[in-house]
């Protein structure tokens, strides 16, 4: 009998263990909803749709790639060394 009732309180602890990480679990994905929906509304203020974000990405490091190419440019020669 004693041994029944140490198994029936293994089982209980094992089951709250679950329910505690299932309530985490939980807590984590709304927490994660929300940034996703705070990220999706910078994009749109961006004018970025979502599928379109690597290609944006490259486009604005191309763009920052010229423009310090331009500024190297425009520096006087006894500065670029």
């Amino acid at each position: 009998m004693q041994q029944l009732e140490e198994q029936m309180k293994a089982v209980k602890e094992k089951l709250e263990k679950a329910k505690n990480m299932r309530y985490k679990a939980e807590a984590r994905l709304e927490t994660l909803e929300r940034e996703e929906k705070q990220i999706l509304q910078e994009l749109e203020e961006l004018n970025v749709e979502p599928h379109q974000l690597e290609e944006e990405i490259q486009r604005l490091e191309k763009q920052i790639t010229e423009e310090i190419d331009r500024i190297w440019e425009l520096l006087p020669s006894e500065l670029k060394e």
